[in-house]
């Protein structure tokens, strides 16, 4: 299972992926909104609040899977949005087919940690962390693209600030219910504050991981899918030079984000 699992993997980062996401992106609607992030930045916790919050109900992995799916399977997608439309999550670059997205980025040094560790649980890693850094912030390490292209793809994307929602996990974990709200709003939705409070409480990490355990997840033979979902792990995770090859290669995009370049003193300390 791990050599089928880690050839299935490398031929997904292949060109042969081309037709296959062409594929996925048939039969959206143009009242479809989509949820848009690279892997492990936070959207599997975004989408339990927000289903919490819209429905009223307790989440778990496949009444939010079905609820609000990946782009491959949005044809069983719930009309959630007025006008039909559903609320899909895709980690695929920005295409022309996202008219309204909502967009979560993470602290790519954070997001490379946090990948490593899933992808080591999955056995696709044969690199030692040094290695894997260095191929994450110049080629990518997923079908996805690099962050700093994935980013660039949305930042870039020719959408109104109607059209496109731009948010950091960072203020997300420091503030869910601010975060939440502006999600709402954003959507033309109702934002009941009584129900957010209510999914806060029902989707801390504890409460994640107790749902993991009742519907394991890729991950969780050798690991877990919800990990700590901290913000700002890498100031005590990465040595001086890791943090350089970072600033080397997406210190652009790292300030265009609003993230700092480098590890202040304080931030070691508290982190």
């Amino acid at each position: 299972m791990p050599l089928l699992r880690r050839l299935r993997h490398q031929v997904a980062k292949s060109p042969v992926r081309a037709p296959l996401v062409w594929i996925r992106h048939q039969s959206l609607r143009s009242s479809d909104v989509f949820f848009a992030s690279y892997p492990r930045s936070g959207s599997t916790w975004l989408r339990f609040l927000l289903y919490d919050s819209l429905l009223g109900e307790s989440s778990g992995f496949s009444s939010v899977n079905q609820a609000i799916p990946d782009v491959k399977l949005h044809k069983a997608g719930l009309p959630l949005m007025p006008g039909g439309g559903r609320l899909i999550k895709t980690h695929e670059v920005y295409h022309p087919e996202y008219r309204k997205a909502v967009y979560l980025v993470r602290d790519p040094r954070d997001v490379a940690l946090s990948e490593y560790a899933y992808q080591t649980a999955l056995g696709l890693v044969d690199l030692d962390l040094d290695q894997y850094l260095r191929k994450f912030a110049t080629q990518g390490v997923n079908p996805f693209a690099s962050w700093r292209n994935h980013v660039d793809s949305w930042l870039s994307a020719p959408l109104s600030h109607e059209q496109l929602l731009i948010l950091r996990f960072e203020d997300l974990r420091q503030d869910p219910l601010k975060t939440v709200v502006q999600i709402a709003q954003f959507l033309g939705l109702s934002a009941d504050e009584a129900r957010i409070h209510g999914a806060i409480a029902n989707n801390t990490v504890e409460r994640m991981r107790a749902k993991e355990k009742e519907t394991p997840q890729r991950a969780s033979a050798r690991g877990r899918f919800i990990r700590s979902g901290t913000a700002g792990g890498w100031h005590v995770s990465l040595n001086q030079a890791q943090v350089q090859l970072f600033r080397e290669h997406v210190g652009p995009a790292l300030v265009r984000m609003g993230y700092p370049l480098a590890v202040q003193a304080a931030e070691v300390v508290t982190a």
